[in-house]
């Protein structure tokens, strides 16, 4: 190798990340480990490359293939990319595109999504090379491989599973720039004890730690260098507690300087496992640090043995009331719509048990066969049909039809719109008000979306003006409420969220408030929809 030119890289690793904020940590750790488990040369000749999915593909194409430089015969030249439910279909073009101006390029693919059935795959039958699973260790040794020989002859390699001390961790390679615009992911362990179906992590056997004295070291370097937003991606972080307690109290050290202002920790916690020395130290952050995501994606017990899912649902109930009621952490929780044997009103069941409890976001999310796991074992029996392409969607089975999924979708978007934005705080509780035939939150709200979509058929490129209008339309037209309470109530959350547009419904915000100016509202409301039903007829 000493004879291969070095003024540009051999090498490049590459991921296509949804939003610019994202910094892959997949991708770097490869970065840190290319010289430990490759060679020192190898590590000169490596680069790291991240696009959005947004970028246009020529311009990926011309940027990859200008790094690389010109070929040179003697000369492999490698690109890793990493391969993800996201943007595979992305990274499928890209790789046809590359093949296509420079077919000697040698392409390695590493991931999630190319770790399991890729006889299927169009993405594996173009690239030269596919490490399933683990890829810290066996992707540099395949590009020492490529480069010195002797040339590997398996096109599927399995990754190799080291222990994690042999692991070098990822984080210096964050740049300055990452710590700055980015989001941080970070990791204290791999894997998960936990056999849910619809998780990849249930092929795991368990969890591993990484070694936390050196982990907390690298965090306590990136904190020094600036870095105030760390998300975990740990599947169970607060499933050794010694460990979670030792790093709640390493940011809690931190709080203490002044320096830390802006500072936001994310965990993914299981929710039925809370002792009380998790809860004294959770207690002590003040409001707006911790983040905590709560995956509890049904609460019909015959659904969660159905999937193998452990938990306990009233420790559950009283886990989450406690960190509501005693501690300033910030709920993200998560139901998942579509699993077996779940009914459209078992889910509004539990979405009504967990909206009681009260999390400031509840995350609907829509279940997905990812490729590789047990999930796939209920297809037959409950006639579980997904989308053929990614992320692989399911839109019907045999207890909930298309129709009915498609609503779902649609509510779920608006969910996020309404509720999980905080932009309608005041007047949710009027959009969930249970009337007569929908007596619960779920089908009031359910009832609001079917009203949305009729009234826009958008569930993107809405402006808050245009919901607020909305909302106006369906709360005093459809719903028949008292028009100067739901004035009232819209006009406080619009000026709370800082928007400064004009909404059509709160037009005469500076007249006095009585029944003429809101009859005129009203009127020209009325108006725009009967002209917008005209468009649609």
């Amino acid at each position: 190798m000493s004879q291969i030119e070095t003024q540009s890289p051999a090498i490049i690793l590459c991921t296509l990340n949804a939003k610019y904020i994202h910094a892959s940590l997949g991708l770097r750790y490869l970065m840190a480990n290319m010289a430990r488990h490759g060679s020192s040369k190898l590590a000169e000749l490596t680069a790291l490359t991240e696009f959005t999915l947004a970028k246009p593909m020529q311009n990926m194409v011309h940027e990859l293939l200008s790094q690389l430089g010109p070929e040179l015969p003697g000369r492999p030249q490698i690109i890793g990319f990493g391969v993800y439910i996201w943007n595979v279909i992305q990274t499928t073009e890209l790789v046809r595109a590359l093949k296509a101006q420079r077919p000697g390029v040698i392409v390695v693919l590493g991931g999630p999504e190319v770790s399991h059935e890729t006889d299927s795959q169009e993405i594996v039958h173009l690239s030269d090379h596919v490490i399933s699973g683990w890829g810290d260790v066996s992707f540099p040794k395949l590009c020492l491989a490529l480069l010195q020989g002797p040339k590997p002859l398996m096109k599927i390699i399995q990754g190799e599973q080291p222990p994690l001390s042999d692991i070098e961790l990822p984080y210096r390679e964050f740049s300055d720039s990452d710590l700055a615009n980015r989001v941080l992911y970070v990791e204290a362990s791999r894997g998960c004890p936990f056999k849910c179906e619809f998780c990849l992590s249930s092929l795991d056997k368990t969890a591993w730690a990484f070694d936390l004295n050196p982990f907390l070291q690298e965090l306590n370097i990136l904190f020094n260098r600036g870095a105030r937003n760390f998300k975990f991606v740990d599947r169970t972080f607060n499933l050794k507690i010694e460990a979670s307690a030792q790093i709640l109290q390493f940011f809690l050290d931190r709080l203490a300087n002044d320096a830390a202002q802006g500072l936001l920790v994310h965990f993914e916690v299981i929710p039925d496992h809370l002792p009380d020395r998790l809860k004294e130290l959770i207690s002590q952050f003040p409001p707006r640090v911790l983040q905590f995501e709560v995956g509890i994606q049904s609460f019909n017990e015959e659904v969660q043995q159905r999937i193998s899912r452990r938990q306990d649902n009233a420790k559950t109930e009283a886990n989450l009331r406690w960190l509501l009621t005693e501690s300033n952490a910030h709920l993200h929780t998560d139901l998942i719509f579509g699993l077996p044997g779940e009914t459209l009103q078992s889910f509004a069941e539990g979405f009504d048990r967990l909206l009681s409890i009260g999390p400031q976001e509840i995350q609907l999310g829509i279940l997905k066969r990812l490729r590789g796991t047990p999930l796939a074992r209920h297809t037959q029996a409950y006639g579980m049909v997904y989308d053929s392409q990614p992320p692989y969607v399911i839109r019907e089975n045999n207890d909930i039809d298309k129709e009915s999924f498609e609503c779902f979708t649609r509510l779920a978007k608006y969910w996020d719109l309404i509720a999980n934005s905080g932009r309608f705080k005041q007047t949710l509780p009027l959009i969930l008000q249970a009337h007569a035939p929908h007596h619960s939150p779920f089908w009031a709200f359910m009832s609001f979306a079917d009203n949305l979509w009729r009234q826009t058929h958008k569930t993107y490129g809405l402006t808050p003006e245009a919901l607020v209008d909305a909302v106006f339309s369906y709360l005093t037209v459809s719903r028949l409420l008292d028009e100067f309470l739901v004035y009232k109530t819209l006009l406080k959350d619009y000026l709370a969220s800082g928007a400064r547009g004009r909404p059509l419904c709160l037009a005469h915000e500076n007249l006095p408030l009585g029944g003429d100016s809101l009859s005129a509202v009203k009127q020209n409301l009325r108006e725009r929809q009967d002209r917008h039903a005209d468009l649609h007829e």
